[in-house]
């Protein structure tokens, strides 16, 4: 799924540590390499224990923003599953609400531990941990792909055996059980990955640099001045969601249903539909990730859909319902599918030569007398080839250690618990499933991981439909394989997708000197957090929303069908497609993977001008909406850039994330009004004026 936590390429944050750190000109090349040292400028400055950078302050806001990120997070996954990094949004506000807290207790004297770095580090590992279970938890997509309100929405595979319900009890539990086994599987390797191999991450290695410049004196000005544009923003979203609520009293109501290019674009969805969210999400997202989105949906709801429907009655029956798989519906979801399927298969392919090769190049190159710390020891000496930065990190980071038989045993034991109390929640899913799951888990969070730091591509979500298709075949459909093929998905995925967050957050915390194990201990609580507060907040929203999931509502939730149907696909093969569509299917899943070959061939450059197949894949079930929102993001971004590049790169962030948190944030009080029996009290619609005449005559009457 492009745009996820872990698949989508993070933003590139432009450190400006090199211009604080370089004071005098003329200097010496030598003395001018000195000062480029990052470590320098805070050699005066004594790194806390580890105990100490995990704060009870850290954890108090760490749980604030984690509440937040995750009512953004569930929002985009519940509407069209595009998640921009949040990230450099959760260094910064930290960053913010912390340095103000400091500040106050200075002021009163009663400051007794200073914000360094290192606790900005622990406050974005988890805060990102936490929101991220909003992903990998499969709220969007297969969790509530097992839901009858999903199940409904195809005639294959909707009986009893295959559909369980939402509720908070079970969905509490099954992220406890499944969501710590990422954490554990990779532990033993972190100093092969981030020392040894020295494999870039270069979202940690970003996010390092943002959360270095903060606590330098520019950039802490700097930081300051980014906080009050995204406060700014903030407030100007917030209220316009606000706003724009008096004038949803009913369905196809509001500025969201405004008929932007004439009322038969509409009809094919093409409009504008003045969402704050995806306008920020726009300005984060690169320019070639929005023209993909506008692309497909060009190819598909101006050309292909239009096309199709004029066969009703030939290649499906014109009495079927608009929501039905084996009519237009089934074209629109099965073709996404095999675009998906294919740009998956491609990247899986793609990344794992990478690994391989890499491993390979790495061992093949090694220096048989070098020690790889596998051990709960450091080497006896560091290299003396390393740069000043590189010996002060690399020893504080072996200083302390995370013991080998704390990673094995703690997976040992919860892959135990899990092999135990998960038939219990999905019944379909039998104990041996599991643990052929949890054998091959950990080699395939390694790929995911080594694979993650070589190119900042995670394949979590393609582990998980390798899961859905092999244990809900295995299954048979005779057995519960939709559903077994689902829970098989989420257990796989959150173990792969959590491997790979957490070396992410191992190289930041290497890189500003935080201690593995606060790292580590962070992660596991910003999980635990998410554990609760993901659910809690998907439980409002299904409580809040009667429509939610149903196509065309407020949050259809798109993805669930998408992975529902690749699990009765897996499990009942193609009879549920209609006619054409399984040719159709083949041209486009192979389209997508000849795409991926060309840019990978022509090079970075054209690359450049040439379509994702995975971004234009997503519009094809959805429509063109919010890939034209994201386009005006990006236009405001590009003319912000041509006006003033500098002024651009530093606020252009901060204004984006201030849009995506005010429209993200207004989803809670507009969830408890809608709980609260509170209605809008206007219904804005838009009609023709021949619809317009007819309503008129009729009131007349």
């Amino acid at each position: 799924m492009m745009g996820t936590r872990g698949e989508q390429k993070k933003d590139q944050i432009t450190s400006n540590t090199d211009d604080l750190t370089v004071s005098a000109q003329g200097e010496a090349a030598a003395e001018d390499k000195e000062l480029l040292s990052v470590e320098k400028v805070f050699s005066s400055k004594e790194v806390p224990p580890w105990q100490k950078q995990l704060t009870l302050r850290a954890f108090v806001v760490s749980f604030v923003l984690g509440v937040l990120f995750t009512f953004i997070v569930m929002k985009l996954n519940l509407t069209t599953g595009i998640i921009p990094s949040l990230n450099v949004s959760a260094g910064l506000l930290g960053f913010f609400f912390v340095k103000t807290w400091t500040k106050l207790l200075e002021k009163s004297g009663m400051l007794r531990q200073p914000f360094t770095r290192q606790e900005n580090t622990v406050i974005q590992t988890c805060v990102v941990a936490s929101s991220g279970i909003a992903f990998s938890g499969g709220f969007g997509s297969y969790l509530f792909g097992m839901s009858e309100v999903v199940a409904k929405q195809s005639t294959e595979a909707n009986n009893a055996q295959n559909i369980k319900n939402p509720t908070l009890g079970w969905m509490i539990g099954f992220l406890f059980v499944v969501s710590f086994l990422g954490l554990f599987s990779v532990v033993p390797l972190r100093k092969i990955m981030i020392i040894d191999f020295k494999l870039i991450y270069p979202s940690g290695t970003a996010t390092a640099h943002l959360i270095n410049s903060f606590h330098t004196p520019q950039g802490a000005k700097l930081a300051k001045k980014q906080v009050r544009a995204l406060g700014k923003f903030f407030s100007f979203s917030f209220l316009w969601g606000f706003f724009q609520w008096f004038f949803t009293a009913g369905d196809g109501c509001g500025f969201a249903n405004f008929p932007t290019f004439g009322l038969k674009a509409f009809d094919n969805r093409f409009y504008f539909d003045f969402s704050a969210t995806y306008v920020g999400v726009g300005m984060i997202c690169p320019y070639l990730i929005n023209i993909s989105l506008l692309v497909g949906a060009v190819l598909s709801w101006g050309i292909m859909w239009p096309l199709i429907d004029a066969r009703k009655g030939s290649w499906y029956s014109a009495e079927l319902s608009p929501s039905s798989l084996h009519g237009l519906q089934g074209y629109r979801v099965f073709i996404a599918i095999a675009m998906i399927l294919g740009d998956g298969l491609y990247n899986f392919f793609k990344v794992l030569s990478h690994t391989l090769y890499g491993l390979y190049h790495q061992l093949s190159n090694k220096d048989p007398g070098t020690v790889i710390p596998l051990s709960g020891r450091s080497p006896p000496e560091l290299p003396p080839s390393l740069s000043y930065d590189d010996q002060r990190r690399t020893a504080l980071f072996l200083k302390d250690q995370i013991p080998t038989w704390l990673a094995v045993a703690g997976y040992v034991t919860i892959a135990i618990i899990s092999v135990v109390t998960l038939p219990h929640i999905f019944s379909q899913l039998k104990w041996y499933y599991i643990v052929v799951i949890y054998l091959v888990a950990p080699t395939l969070a390694f790929c995911n991981a080594y694979g993650c730091g070589l190119t900042d591509w995670s394949l979590a979500s393609t582990y998980g439909k390798l899961a859905i298709f092999t244990i809900g075949a295995w299954a048979g459909a005779s057995h519960g394989g939709v559903l077994t093929g689902l829970a098989a998905c989420g257990v796989m995925m959150n173990i792969v997708s959590t491997a790979s967050d957490l070396m992410q957050d191992f190289k930041t915390g290497y890189m500003t000197l935080a201690s593995p194990r606060s790292m580590f201990v962070s992660q596991i609580i910003g999980t635990a957090m998410g554990c609760v507060i993901s659910p809690c907040v998907f439980w409002l929203f299904y409580k809040a929303f009667n429509d939610l999931g149903v196509p065309g509502s407020q949050y259809p939730a798109p993805y669930a069908l998408v992975y529902r149907n690749m699990s009765i696909l897996g499990v009942e093969g193609f009879s549920a497609l209609p006619k054409h569509c399984l040719t159709l299917c083949y041209v486009f899943f192979f389209a997508a993977i000849v795409i991926n070959g060309i840019r990978d061939l022509v090079g970075k450059k054209k690359a450049s001008f040439i379509p994702l197949p995975m971004a234009m894949a997503i519009p094809f079930y959805l429509g063109s909406y919010f890939a034209i929102d994201m386009c005006v993001g990006s236009l405001i971004i590009f003319v912000w850039r041509k006006v003033n590049k500098a002024k651009a790169d530093a606020f252009g962030p901060a204004v984006a994330s201030g849009l995506i948190c005010g429209d993200g944030i207004w989803t809670l009080p507009s969830s408890i009004l809608a709980l609260a029996g509170v209605h809008p009290p206007i219904c804005m619609k838009f009609l023709s004026r021949g619809t317009n005449a007819k309503v008129v005559a009729f009131l007349a009457t």
